[in-house]
Formats: structure tokens, C-alpha cells, sequence
């Protein structure tokens, strides 16, 4: 065979691969629900997604994005529609996972669909509002002018959220209104088929106001389900957003999940993202500064074991000066699993005087675990104070040995390291009970 022909071999096989992504795409976007007379308003926005996405495939290995990050799994299923109507469930089946802090403030969605049965928003303060995206379309008439307008709509998954898009979850805090309790948004899986969901939720936390919003994502069986979820954050000037994110899907599950934020002059936004579950999980998390003197605070934390893959894509992007960014991530990876992390954080010309830290801080507990750690700073201005680094390392034999002196036998020793490890980010989530579940489901892991 001669060098050319193999050189064609590759090429033809190289154009198949991506056929058969782009039809397992083409597959996926046939799976979208039919839009409801009621919510017509979104076909345009719908429309245009569409359009998007029949121009693109499921990434694969050789996108430098995704390098790490393989999706062949993903294409060896078929998976199909969900069910038009999401099964009822009891207050009960889902009394688990209801934070007793946002008794008041909670949105349910079952397999992607709102269960107003199993919400709470009937005692909010005024100036807030916390409905599903159907209703407060008909309450907020600049809703359509938020929805899918974050930088980075048109990546493959994000434009397949918005092609799929039938409802969804609202909060809208007015200007200088704040919430004491947090917010809770529970997205429930009850597949036992391969069905696919693109949960969605908006937030809006308008000039002066403060939230706090709990994401969370499980399920009530151990099914083979793809959740393809989108958050959208709008952080006016002056206010403050507090966002935790947990996932904890089906460990048969796959996760692609996307945070948009966009911070405006003088905001604050805190993400507290902890990933337990699935089989394959990613999160991309965005953050734009579009105004000055913004501050944004990011903790991570990956637990996995098994043969678990969870990547972590991150981007603080500056466009004003005097802003500020602390990311603290940890992965703690078990057994022969893999994680990813890939922090990026751009500060162009204009970003004068910003401060930027970034830690990527990993320990691998098995001599199959892996980690692909890459904290990226690009950085044109001049005058930053700006720092990152990775760690990888096992637990340490010396503090090993100091606890086992003080009478700690050595698996119990081992043990308490790697919960200290990971409760440096759990510390950090504001809501006592999310808090303490936490931590006790990172005890039962290491027991």
C-alpha cells in the first residue's frame, strides 16, 4: 500500500467518523419535544438553534476541547424521547432531596418536565419571582430578551438545550431586592430508558439585588439517561448571585451542562459546583465581566471511583479593569477513573489592574486513577496581579504516619485526610443542610 493511499484511507475514515457524529446529532435534535401553542413565542428562538445545529456534530477526540473528554459512549446509544407526561410522584419520593431552608422557594422538574404539585413558590417577598418558563413569559415581557443570549450559545450541546426548548425554570429578583432563604431548582430523573432531557433555567438578579440558587440534579433509579442541562445568570450592577451546583445523575448517566453567566459593573457571583454521579459528566462554566470592578469566586469539587469521567471546562473573561477572580478547584479520583479540569482565564489590554487567582488541586487515591489538569492564564494587559498552579499528588505518608501516632489507625487516617481535602470546598456552600448531606455523602464514600 503506498503512503498516499493510506493517507486517503485515513481521510475517507476521518470524513465517515464525523458523518456518523453529525447523524448521531441529527438523531438526538429528532428526539426534541413539539412546542405548545401556549409557549409559541420561543419558535423563533427555537428556529434559529435549530439552524445551528444542523450545521455541527458531537464533538470528538481530536477537538481540542474535548481531547480528553471521550464521547463514544454517548453514540453507542440509542436514546429516545421522553414521555409527554412525567410520571407523578408523591411528596414523599422526593422528601430526600427538599432542602427545609427553601421551603417556600422551590421548582421540581420531573425527567425535565415542572411538577407545580411538588413546587413551592407561593410566599415569596415581592420584587421575586420564581415560576416556570411557560408562565413567566405570559408575567415578564422582557423574557425573550435574556433567553439564549449568553455568549457561547452556538457550542453543539448548548444550541441542542435551545432546539429542544419547551419550558424551563425562571427567578427574577428585582432592582435592590433580596431573598433570605435560598432558592431551590430540583431536577429529578425517574428514567429507566434511555431518554434524553434539556432542563433549562434562567436567572435574573437585576441593579442592587442578592440570591441565593441551588441547583441539583439526581435520581430515583439507575437508569441510562443523557440530561443536557442549561443556566443562564444575568448579574446586574451591584448585585450579588450565590450559586451552587450539584450533581449527583445515575451512575449509568451522561451529563453535558452548560453556566453562562454575565457579570455587570461592581457584581459578585460565587459558584459552588460539586459533581458525585455519572458516567460521563462535564460542566462548562462561563463567566463574562462586562462591567468594572467585578468580583467572581469559583469552587469545584470532583469526587469519582469506578471507571467514572467527569471534566470540568471553566472561562473568566475580563473586558473592563480593576476585576477580580478566585477558582479554587479539587478532584479527588478513585479506582479507575478520570478527571479533567481546564480553567481558562483571559485578561485582554483593557483589563487593566485585575486580580486573578486559579488552583487546580488533585489527589488520586489508586494507581489507575488519572488526572488531565491545564490552568490557562492569556493575559495581554500589563499592569495584573495573576496567578495559577495544579497539584497532583497521593495523600501524604507523613501526615499519614502523624495521625496514626495520635492513635488513628491507617485506613481511618486515610480516610480523614481525603474528607478534609474535599471539605475545603463544601465548607463554602451557604445552606446548612446542603452542606451537612455533603459532607456525610463524601463520609459514606470513603467508608
Amino acid at each position: 500500500m503506498t503512503i498516499q493511499s493510506t493517507v486517503s484511507d485515513i481521510v475517507v475514515g476521518n470524513g465517515k467518523a464525523k458523518n456518523d457524529r453529525a447523524a448521531s446529532l441529527q438523531q438526538l435534535l429528532s428526539l426534541r419535544p413539539a412546542l405548545d401553542e401556549s409557549v409559541i413565542w420561543m419558535k423563533e428562538i427555537r428556529d434559529r438553534a435549530t439552524a445551528r445545529v444542523q450545521e455541527l456534530a458531537i464533538p470528538s477526540t481530536r477537538d481540542e476541547e474535548w481531547r480528553f473528554t471521550d464521547l463514544s459512549d454517548l453514540l453507542q446509544i440509542r436514546f429516545q424521547a421522553g414521555s409527554k407526561q412525567a410520571p407523578t410522584l408523591s411528596f414523599d419520593a422526593i422528601q430526600p432531596f427538599i432542602l427545609p431552608e427553601a421551603v417556600s422557594s422551590r421548582l421540581v422538574f420531573v425527567d425535565g418536565q415542572y411538577d407545580p404539585a411538588l413546587s413551592s413558590v407561593d410566599d415569596l417577598p415581592d420584587g421575586v419571582m420564581v415560576t416556570s418558563l411557560a408562565a413567566g413569559a405570559e408575567l415578564l415581557s422582557d423574557l425573550p430578551n435574556y433567553l439564549a443570549k449568553q455568549q457561547g450559545s452556538e457550542e453543539t450541546f448548548t444550541a441542542l438545550n435551545t432546539a429542544s426548548l419547551t419550558d424551563g425554570a425562571v427567578v427574577w429578583v428585582q432592582k435592590n431586592q433580596a431573598i433570605a432563604s435560598p432558592i431551590q431548582i430540583l431536577y429529578l430523573s425517574t428514567a429507566t430508558q434511555p431518554t434524553i432531557a434539556h432542563p433549562r433555567c434562567i436567572v435574573i438578579a437585576e441593579s442592587g439585588s442578592k440570591l441565593t440558587l441551588v441547583e441539583e440534579y439526581v435520581t430515583l433509579y439507575d437508569g441510562a439517561y443523557f440530561a443536557n442541562p442549561v443556566t443562564e445568570i444575568w448579574v446586574g450592577e451591584n448585585a450579588e448571585v450565590n450559586h451552587t451546583r450539584i450533581q449527583r445523575d445515575s451512575a449509568e448517566a451522561f451529563h453535558i451542562g452548560k453556566t453562562a453567566v454575565s457579570q455587570a459593573r461592581d457584581s459578585r457571583y460565587t459558584c459552588n459546583a460539586v459533581s458525585l454521579g455519572a458516567k460521563l459528566s462535564r460542566h462548562n462554566l462561563e463567566v463574562h465581566h462586562t462591567g468594572e470592578q467585578t468580583e467572581t469566586t469559583l469552587h469545584g469539587l470532583t469526587i469519582i471511583n469506578g471507571e467514572q469521567v467527569a471534566d470540568t471546562h471553566s472561562t473568566i473573561a475580563y473586558t473592563h479593569p480593576h476585576g477580580s477572580s478566585n477558582q479554587i478547584h479539587k478532584c479527588i479520583v478513585d479506582d479507575r477513573a478520570h478527571a479533567i479540569f481546564n480553567g481558562k482565564v483571559y485578561v485582554p489590554k483593557a483589563a487593566q489592574l485585575t486580580d486573578a487567582k486559579q488552583l487546580s488541586s488533585n489527589l488520586l487515591l489508586s494507581p489507575k486513577a488519572r488526572v488531565d489538569t491545564k490552568p490557562q492564564l492569556e493575559i495581554t494587559a500589563d499592569n495584573v496581579k495573576c496567578t495559577h498552579g495544579a497539584t497532583v499528588s497521593q495523600l501524604d505518608s507523613d501526615e499519614v504516619f502523624y495521625l496514626q501516632s495520635r492513635g488513628i489507625d491507617e485506613d481511618s487516617a486515610r480516610k480523614l485526610l481525603t474528607y478534609a481535602f474535599a471539605y475545603e470546598v463544601i465548607r463554602e456552600i451557604p445552606v446548612a443542610s446542603l452542606r451537612e448531606k455533603l459532607a456525610a455523602i463524601v463520609r459514606e464514600q470513603q467508608a
